[in-house]
C-alpha cells in the first residue's frame, strides 16, 4: 500500500499487517497509529473516502473502508514504543514509519513470526484484557506452524476464569473466526487443552463428567471434539460459506449437550440410549446463544440443525426409500448441506475416521441427499396453499393453519399431494374433521 501525501506527524503502520507481509501473505486490513490527529484529514483524502469513529473514548478508532478493505487509524498516546508495548502479543507489536521507512521492533516481533511463536509483550497483558486469551487461540488457529509461547499457555490456564469478565460479543466473535479456520481442528483441541472451552461454555462440562463416570469407549464429548478433524474439509466440498460453517461448527459443539441429562441404560440388552437427547440439546443451546447474542437468524439455523441432526443416520438404512430422503430436503431446504457435514462430523468423530459398513452407508445417503438437493434447486416445488387460502375457506387464525400448511407440505413431498386442488380439499376434509365450531369465529 503506497501513501503518498503531506503529513503534519508521525505515521506508522502497525499490528497484524506487518506480520502478514512478513509471512508474505496480503494483509486483510490494515492499523495506522498517527502522532498528529490532523493526519485523519490527510488519509481522508488520499483514499477519498470519510473516517467514523469506532469504539468510546478515551480509546477511539477512526475508520476508513474501501471496498473489502478497512483502514483503521487510531491517535497515539506517548511514543511508538509505549505504544507497541500494549499491544496483544510481540508478533503484532511492529511499527513501520511511512515516512522514513525505518522499523521500530523493540520487543523483537519479527524474531518471533520467524520463530513462529505467539508471546504477550507483558505479564499484565491478558489481566489488562482477557479477551487476549482467545486472541491468542485464534491467533494459534490461523497462523500455520505457530506455537504459544510457554509462559503465555501456563498465564491463560491460570486465568481463564477472567474470560467471563469479557462482552459476549466479543467472545463470539473469536469463536466465530475460529470456527471457521482450515485449522479449526487444532484450535478447539487448543481451547480444551487450555480449559477455556467449558469456561466459556460450561454446559459442557456435564459431558466431560458422563465420558468419565460411565468411561464409555466412544466418548461424548471427545467425539464432539474430534468431529472438528472434518469440519473444514466438508465445509469446502460443499461450498459453505464462512458463516454457514461456523454455524456448523456450533452446532457439533453443542449437538449431544442434552446426552447428559438423557442417559439411560438397558440391563437386559446391555445398551445405552440417549432418547430425545436432541431436543434437550436444543433447549440448552438457545439458552447459550441467547447468553452470546447471536442473531436471529444463526441462532434459528444453528437450532435447526441440532433438532435434526439425527434424521440422516435413522433414514441409512437398506430399507430408506427416496420418498424419505425428499423429506429431508424439504424439511431442511438451503440448510440440507450444513446438515450432511454435520452428519459426516458426528460420524467420523465417532469412529475415529474409520470407514466400515455403518459410516459407508451413511455416507451413501448423503451423497444421494446432495443430489436431491441439487434437483431441488433447479426445481423446487412450488407453495400450493398459503395461510390467506384457508381463511378465505373458513379457518380461524391460529396453530391450526400452521399444522394444516406442514401436512399438506408433507404430502406434496411425498407424492401424494400435486395440485392447489388436491391441497384445497385436503384442507376442506381437516376443517370438517375438527369442526366448523372450532374454528370459524
Amino acid at each position: 500500500m503506497l501513501l503518498m501525501g503531506s503529513f503534519y506527524g508521525k505515521v506508522y503502520l502497525v499490528g497484524g499487517a506487518i506480520r502478514e507481509l512478513i509471512l508474505g501473505n496480503k494483509p486483510r486490513d490494515y492499523d495506522f497509529a498517527l502522532s498528529d490527529a490532523r493526519d485523519i484529514k490527510t488519509f481522508e483524502s488520499i483514499f477519498h473516502a470519510p473516517s467514523f469513529i469506532l469504539g468510546k473514548k478515551p480509546i477511539q478508532t477512526h475508520r476508513i473502508v474501501i471496498k473489502d478493505q478497512a483502514l483503521d487509524i487510531t491517535i497515539l498516546k506517548g511514543t511508538i514504543d509505549e505504544d507497541l508495548k500494549r499491544r496483544d502479543f510481540t508478533i503484532n507489536a511492529i511499527a513501520y514509519n511511512v515516512r522514513d521507512n525505518s522499523i521500530t521492533d523493540t520487543l523483537q516481533g519479527i524474531e518471533d513470526i520467524q520463530r513462529g511463536i505467539i508471546r504477550y509483550p507483558d505479564e499484565n497483558s491478558i489481566t489488562n484484557d482477557p479477551l487476549r486469551m482467545l486472541k491468542a487461540v485464534r491467533h494459534f488457529t490461523m497462523l500455520q506452524d505457530f506455537s504459544l509461547d510457554i509462559d503465555l499457555a501456563r498465564s491463560i490456564t491460570e486465568l481463564k476464569h477472567l474470560i467471563n469478565n469479557v462482552a459476549p460479543e466479543r467472545v463470539k466473535y473469536e469463536m466465530d473466526l475460529i470456527l471457521s479456520s482450515v485449522n479449526v481442528a487444532a484450535g478447539m483441541k487448543k481451547l480444551e487443552e487450555l480449559g477455556l472451552l467449558v469456561e466459556i461454555f460450561p454446559e459442557l462440562h456435564p459431558l466431560k463428567l458422563l465420558d468419565k463416570e460411565k468411561q464409555f469407549t466412544l466418548e461424548t464429548f471427545g467425539h464432539t471434539i474430534d468431529g472438528f478433524n472434518y469440519l473444514h474439509k466438508y465445509g469446502r466440498r460443499y461450498n459453505l460459506d464462512r458463516r454457514e460453517v461456523s454455524n456448523v461448527g456450533y452446532s457439533l459443539l453443542f449437538h449431544d449437550l442434552g446426552k447428559a441429562n438423557t442417559f439411560t441404560y438397558d440391563e437386559e440388552k446391555d445398551a445405552v440410549h440417549f432418547f430425545y437427547h436432541e431436543r434437550f440439546s436444543r433447549d440448552i443451546s438457545q439458552s447459550i446463544m441467547e447468553r452470546f447474542k447471536f442473531s436471529a437468524q444463526e441462532a434459528k439455523d444453528v437450532l435447526s440443525l441440532i433438532e435434526n441432526h439425527m434424521r440422516i443416520f435413522l433414514i441409512s438404512n437398506d430399507e430408506s426409500t427416496e420418498k424419505a430422503l425428499r423429506r429431508v430436503v424439504y424439511k431442511m431446504g438451503s440448510l440440507t448441506p450444513s446438515l450432511v457435514i454435520l452428519t459426516l462430523c458426528d460420524m467420523y468423530g465417532s469412529s475415529g475416521g474409520k470407514k466400515n459398513d455403518s459410516t459407508q452407508r451413511v455416507k451413501k445417503r448423503c451423497d444421494e441427499i446432495i443430489e436431491m438437493f441439487v434437483q431441488w434447486k433447479r426445481k423446487p416445488l412450488p407453495k400450493l396453499v398459503t395461510g390467506g387460502d384457508l381463511l378465505l375457506m373458513g379457518f380461524s387464525e391460529g396453530p391450526f393453519i400452521g399444522k394444516c400448511l406442514n401436512e399438506i407440505r408433507e404430502k406434496q413431498v411425498a407424492g401424494e399431494i400435486a395440485t392447489k386442488e388436491e391441497a384445497m380439499e385436503y384442507a376442506r376434509e381437516q376443517l370438517k374433521i375438527v369442526g366448523s365450531k372450532e374454528l370459524i369465529p
